[in-house]
Order: structure tokens, then sequence, then C-alpha cells
């Protein structure tokens, strides 16, 4: 859970900078990357454990 609020917040740092600093448009891209593969973690770790659960 620690490993996908710093990537969380890494993108928002990213994509800020990006914004704020001329030239720097790469750096939105990134925050926008990284914000999405700590998405997609997010969501294969929600399946996962969804999985494990026995049937009553």
């Amino acid at each position: 859970m620690a490993l996908l609020l710093f990537l969380v917040l890494v993108a928002v740092v990213l994509g800020i900078i990006g914004v704020v600093a001329e030239g720097l448009g790469y750096l939105l891209i990134i925050g926008i990357a990284v914000l999405v593969a700590a998405l997609v973690l997010m969501a294969v770790r929600w399946s996962q454990r969804t999985g494990r659960r026995p049937l009553r």
C-alpha cells in the first residue's frame, strides 16, 4: 500500500513540475505514465485479494 501511495505522490509531483516549468512537458507525460502504472498495480493487487477469500 505504501508503494502505491508513493507512486501516486511521485506522479502528482512530476505532473505539477511538468505543467509549471516551461519546456519540461515530458515530466507531465512521465507523471501520467507513473499514475497509470500505479492504478494498474492497484487493480492487480485488488483482484488477487478478492480471489483468496473462501466461499461461505
